[in-house]
């Protein structure tokens, strides 16, 4: 770790005004077409069926993700976390952790296949059933795509190799997002889910995920084989911040998760099935 060479963002040229204005409306541009899409959706679901319509919570909940992740790629934020690593790891923990989870709540997928076309739904049904699908959705494996990525790029040079890009950066963006709400989804998403276990299962799981953030917060902070070209007082407080931030981020997860858990439905569920049957 580096102990007073500022962070590498900072050496980095400035971006030319052009490319500047751009890396500004790209992202605006994408999250605004995220969000109509959304509410195209929702508006056709609401028309076909008045009565059911659809979830204004869930709508909510998807409009949270989308402002949380203007918040993380916009300014101020994004020109913060390209020369210092608090800022960082503040736009990690907003792109990684809570817009995911704010956008698994709207529950798009269940959005679009209530809005396509029946046999376009069902295609998309047998997608989402077949085995590549499955095995990508089950809690490990999203496990280990978000949580366990984190050793690897903090206490190795990975970051730096990473972040010394423009490109780079949007990579790394990408995988925090995509293996967020994967994350998200597999332990407390309301889309279907064929390969999801039982909810003491996902508990375990998420309690790896949160043992993983905290090890990994508490190695940055002490310095032990931190691979981050930072300065040592930004290195621990966005170890700081990773760790007490994280936490909330999980706590989050874990009353999603729980409010998603409904025993007495399948208790009741039993007796009916067997009196139908």
């Amino acid at each position: 770790m580096d102990h007073g060479i500022p962070h590498h963002g900072g050496t980095h040229p400035h971006h030319p005004d052009g490319a500047g204005l751009l890396a500004v409306l790209l992202p605006a541009l994408a999250l605004l077409v995220c969000a109509a899409g959304y509410l195209l959706l929702a508006r056709r679901v609401r028309r076909r069926n008045p009565v059911r319509g659809w979830s204004t919570w869930r709508t909510a909940a998807f409009g949270a993700g989308v402002v949380l992740l203007a918040v993380a790629l916009l300014p101020p934020v994004a020109p913060l976390a390209h020369r210092d690593f608090r800022g960082h790891m503040a736009q990690h923990l907003l792109i990684g952790m809570y817009a995911p989870l704010a956008l698994v709540l709207g529950a798009p997928v269940t959005l679009l296949l209530r809005a396509l076309p029946a046999p376009r739904a069902r295609r998309l049904s047998a997608l989402l059933h077949s085995g590549p699908a499955r095995l990508l959705a089950h809690p490990a494996v999203a496990l280990l795509l978000s949580a366990g990525s984190l050793p690897l790029l903090y206490l190795t040079p990975l970051y730096g190799a990473v972040t010394a890009h423009p490109a780079g950066h949007w990579l790394l963006h990408a995988h925090f997002l995509l293996s967020g709400c994967l994350f998200a989804h597999s332990v407390a998403g309301p889309d279907p889910a064929p390969a999801r276990p039982g909810v003491r299962a996902r508990l375990v799981f998420l309690g790896c995920a949160i043992a993983v953030h905290a090890v990994v917060a508490q190695l940055m902070y002490g310095g032990f084989r931190v691979g981050v070209p930072a300065p040592v007082a930004e290195v621990r407080q966005g170890a700081e911040i990773m760790y007490y931030a994280g936490d909330i981020a999980e706590l989050l997860l874990a009353a999603a998760l729980v409010a998603t858990w409904r025993p007495e439905r399948r208790a009741l569920a039993g007796p009916a099935a067997r009196a139908a049957g």
